[in-house]
């Protein structure tokens, strides 16, 4: 689950972290009334998205009195903003923030996420922050400095020094910036967060290290230990289909392709899409029943699928273990009867009862194309689209 930049900062505020004092508002009145209580001359305005590059889109603006903000705000609200992150529909302003300038000496990257090749935590830190940071990434990598830590309680004095040794910073400034490195372990152990990211991490010409932006992304499955974060959650930011998607326990992402797909099982799932590819088509969807397909859970799913428009046919792929085959096909009988289906419908199985499954898929009446294996299945499913 992803937060605003002004929730993250709030966060980190909690944990001890500097950040600068803003305001935040759904509309411009609020907006300006609020910024009068923050104590400068100059505004940074920013636009409240969950995607970055706000700032070569347009959606970060310096403005040096309260009649140039009312004027810069009014443009951006209700603005649709596209970034490299947003995809080309791009995501309307909804909400603004407003925050004091910040005298910037030097800016920085750092992040800290789960590393789930080592079972550990890594941190990144580069002293070539802001908004190029991912040309660096490329360009540049030896810029960039990869620190993973255990899991425990706190991270300790060596690890810190070892993620800031890339910052140069003197004592005073260093002790800052390790003082941060462990807030952020906290903040990350103790609310199960998937990623923290400041970027940029500034130290300002008063010497002060600052987080300047911030992002943050909790685990959904652990999100039942933290209401106050579950309350963060703004759903305008998500995609209605995937909010429909996770009333039933579906994992459902929206892609840009021509062929859904349903499946049981992440790993399967990332298998599905990469045959479809290889076979010249793209995938719709990433769809995950998971270990239960009721007629009510195939028929959301189905549902799900179908509201995509640009969906010309549909692939199930199902390997029974937990979930026996024959359950499944009925659900899909069952579904697929009270729901009109006018696309081509490709059924893989394999695993526990399949062959009873496949005997249901066949003498169910309708027009269900059955699969030997994921190859066949994806061959079939991209021939049966040319002809729609």
């Amino acid at each position: 689950m992803n937060i605003h930049e002004h929730q993250a900062k709030q966060i980190l505020k909690k944990y001890g972290a500097n950040v600068p004092e803003g305001v935040f508002a759904f509309n411009v009145s609020d907006l300006l009334q609020k910024t009068k209580e923050l104590k400068t001359d100059k505004y940074v305005l920013k636009a409240q998205i969950h995607a970055g590059g706000r700032g070569k889109a347009g959606g970060v603006k310096i403005v040096d009195n309260l009649e140039n903000l009312e004027k810069e705000a009014n443009i951006l609200l209700g603005k649709n903003l596209i970034t490299h992150q947003t995809g080309p529909l791009g995501r309307e302003v909804k909400r603004l923030y407003v925050e004091e300038v910040s005298n910037i000496s030097k800016e920085f990257y750092l992040s800290c996420l789960v590393d789930r090749a080592s079972s550990k935590i890594a941190f990144i830190s580069s002293d070539q922050g802001g908004m190029n940071i991912e040309e660096v990434a490329q360009n540049t990598p030896e810029k960039i400095l990869t620190t993973k830590v255990d899991f425990n309680q706190e991270i300790s004095e060596v690890d810190c020094k070892k993620i800031i040794k890339v910052f140069e910073l003197d004592d005073n400034s260093g002790s800052e910036a390790i003082s941060l490195i462990k807030a952020i372990y906290k903040l990350f152990i103790e609310n199960d967060a998937n990623l923290v990211e400041i970027n940029p991490l500034i130290l300002t010409k008063e010497n002060k290290v600052v987080c300047l932006d911030a992002k943050m992304t909790f685990d959904e499955n652990a999100l039942f230990k933290h209401p106050e974060i579950q309350e963060l959650r703004d759903y305008n930011e998500e995609e209605a289909t995937e909010i429909e998607a996770s009333k039933h326990d579906l994992a459902y992402i929206k892609l840009d392709g021509s062929i859904g797909c349903m499946v049981n099982g992440a790993g399967l799932a990332m298998a599905t899409m990469d045959i479809i590819k290889l076979y010249g088509e793209e995938p719709a969807n990433f769809l995950d029943v998971g270990g239960g397909a009721s007629k009510e859970k195939v028929s959301a799913a189905f549902k799900i699928i179908l509201s995509d428009k640009n969906v010309k046919g549909i692939l199930i792929n199902i390997f029974g273990g937990i979930m026996r085959c024959d359950v499944l096909a009925q659900g899909v009988v069952d579904a697929a009867k009270e729901i009109q289906i006018n696309v081509p419908l490709v059924v893989r199985l394999a695993g526990t009862n399949f062959e009873e499954g496949k005997k249901i898929l066949e003498n169910s009446g309708l027009e269900i194309i059955s699969a030997n294996d994921l190859s066949d299945a994806a061959k079939k499913i991209v021939e049966a689209i040319k002809f729609k």
